[in-house]
C-alpha cells in the first residue's frame, strides 16, 4: 500500500502559539498527525527511522493523548493564550512606538480594556447560564 505523507517544517521560536499548541520544548521534535490522533517521533533522527514511523511504525506507538494533545481542549487553550499575548504585546508596541503613548499609559489602557472584556465575558456566561423561573 503507498500512502502519501505530507511533510510541513515549522519555526518554532516563530510560530510560538503552534509550538505551543503541540507543547514543544526543544527542537527539532517530529510528530504524525493522522487525523485526530497525533504522534510524537522519540526515535533517532535519521532518515530511515523517520520514513520507518511515518509509513507504519507509529501504529505502534501510542498517540497523545487528546486531552492534552494539540487538538483536545489543553492544546487549543494553550494556543489560543499564546495567541492573545502575541496579541497583546503587539498592541502595546503599536501603542508606544507608533501612536507615541508612554509605556505606563499604554499599561493602562490594556488593562483598562482586559478587565472590561473580562467583565462582559463573565456578565454574558452569566446570563446564558441563569437558572430560569418556573412558572407552574
Amino acid at each position: 500500500m503507498r500512502r502519501k505523507i505530507n511533510v510541513a517544517k515549522v519555526d518554532g521560536a516563530a510560530e510560538r502559539a503552534l509550538a505551543s499548541r503541540f507543547s514543544v520544548h526543544g527542537f527539532p521534535t517530529f510528530f504524525l498527525v493522522d487525523g485526530w490522533k497525533t504522534y510524537k517521533f522519540e526515535g533517532n533522527r535519521s532518515k530511515e527511522s523517520l520514513t520507518q514511523f511515518a509509513l507504519n511504525g507509529y501504529e505502534k506507538e501510542e498517540p497523545v493523548a487528546f486531552l492534552f494533545g494539540p487538538f483536545g481542549p489543553v492544546g487549543t487553550l494553550r494556543s489560543f493564550l499564546m495567541r492573545s499575548g502575541n496579541w497583546a504585546v503587539g498592541l502595546y508596541e503599536t501603542l508606544t512606538k507608533d501612536k507615541g503613548f508612554s509605556p505606563l499609559m499604554a499599561m493602562a489602557i490594556l488593562c483598562v480594556g482586559g478587565l472590561t472584556c473580562g467583565l462582559v465575558s463573565i456578565i454574558v456566561v452569566g446570563l446564558l447560564f441563569l437558572p430560569k423561573a418556573k412558572l407552574d
